[in-house]
């Protein structure tokens, strides 16, 4: 299911992440629901991805939106016809997720991608429809997956020149804490929309 060559490493590491239990594994080839979310990052990675030159890295899934899709940023109300839809989804959209889409419509040339640097849904357990912050030994236990990801992205059209944006101040930290040094933009959460769009529009190429 993910034979995708150049990022075939993306997914090793993916694989390899540990998870705690007060987290979920999102890509967990044993559950339909794993299933269902991989072969919706899989579509992402090998159409978005192909041609990206700026990756978005926010902190961890929400159980609104990726934990639903397996998309980052793309809750039920973004999920494209191209794309599995999840039976029983826990919410119906993402305030995030709506304002990263909103603001990548209007985007210029290939899209960024989009990934957390924690992979899994962190939750205070035992509510698994809660989010909480991944911790340090979780981001680090992450990196790898973001970097393979960026090394993906580096061997496409954008080469070397591959841009890291950090979505809010505490992805920039965990960043820094993967040794990935990146620009930040507000998060579009609590009032930062206006803000956000203006920041990453004002990226564009």
């Amino acid at each position: 299911m993910t034979g995708g060559g150049r990022f075939d490493a993306f997914w090793a590491a993916l694989d390899a992440v540990p998870v705690a239990d007060d987290a979920e594994a999102l890509y967990d080839v044993s559950t339909a629901a794993g299933r269902l979310r991989r072969a919706n990052l899989e579509r992402y990675l090998t159409t978005v991805g192909a041609q990206a030159d700026t990756v978005l890295v926010a902190e961890a899934p929400g159980w609104r939106g990726m934990t639903n899709t397996g998309v980052p940023f793309t809750s039920m109300r973004e999920l494209g016809p191209d794309y599995l839809v999840p039976p029983e989804p826990t919410a119906p959209w993402e305030a995030s997720s709506r304002v990263v889409q909103a603001a990548l419509a209007s985007w210029n040339g290939a899209l960024p991608m989009t990934w957390a640097i924690f992979p899994h849904h962190p939750f205070a357990a035992p509510d698994r429809l809660t989010n909480r912050t991944p911790r340090s030994a979780e981001v680090r236990e992450g990196a790898p997956v973001a970097l393979a990801l960026l090394d993906a992205m580096r061997a496409g059209p954008g080469g070397d020149d591959v841009r890291v944006v950090a979505v809010g101040r505490k992805a920039q930290g965990a960043l820094a804490l993967a040794g990935i040094d990146a620009v930040a933009v507000r998060h579009p959460a609590q009032g930062g929309a206006a803000q956000f769009t203006e920041q990453v529009l004002a990226l564009r190429r």
